[in-house]
């Protein structure tokens, strides 16, 4: 996960919630869930908010309340709860339901308590990470999602090659990596390499071990 940092609402939502005070979500036109999914992808740079990899239009992912909507019936508009997903089946939106999610993407510790690896899988260092990982079905070993490790890998495999660092020997020039580091972490034409936040956490971990 990459922290999200949301921003002001659509002015089109705005103007809805105030012709209808005590409306929901299901009640909103596929126009305005389509400018609310294009404003969340936005702010996320074209990834999927949870598993990272790209979302290339708006067709591609769909709105995913991180406070699922029949948990909080007074959320359901509420845009700082939506974020935009992929639509992998039995992954990240569409696993996570109803479920409680413990850590979010809202939430900065998503950047330190996720730990990848470059073999593509994903390991939780707490309780709520370890839980989170479950819920969103994020890859922690092979037979749980051996499609999202594997993609996972060969992309950020590319991502270390293209930046000229083979991924198998690592970098261990300090001065470089948080060179990297910061050049990765600036989005192109309001845009990120899918997994860049992936290679970002690895790269970053490499400067502490």
């Amino acid at each position: 996960m990459r922290k999200i940092n949301k921003g002001s609402e659509p002015p089109e939502l705005t103007r809805w919630k105030k012709r209808n005070p005590h409306g929901a979500y299901n009640q909103l036109t596929q126009e305005i869930r389509r400018t609310i999914r294009e404003y969340a992808l936005k702010e996320q740079f074209y990834l999927c908010a949870y598993c990272c990899q790209g979302i290339e239009d708006i067709e591609s992912g769909h709105n995913e309340h991180i406070e699922p909507q029949n948990r909080n019936h007074n959320r359901t508009l509420d845009f700082s709860n939506i974020v935009a997903s992929c639509n992998n089946e039995k992954q990240c939106g569409k696993a996570h339901q109803s479920q409680p999610l413990p850590l979010t993407p809202l939430m900065a510790e998503c950047e330190t308590e996720l730990r990848f690896r470059i073999s593509g899988r994903l390991e939780g260092l707490t309780e709520r990470a370890i839980s989170t990982i479950k819920v969103l079905n994020l890859g922690d070993h092979e037979k749980n999602n051996r499609v999202l490790i594997e993609k996972r890998k060969q992309l950020v495999w590319a991502l270390l090659w293209k930046n000229g660092i083979k991924p198998q020997e690592g970098l261990e020039d300090k001065e470089l990596l948080e060179e990297l580091i910061s050049e990765l972490s600036q989005p192109q034409e309001d845009k990120m390499d899918p997994f860049t936040p992936v290679v970002i956490n690895i790269l970053k971990n490499w400067l502490t071990s």
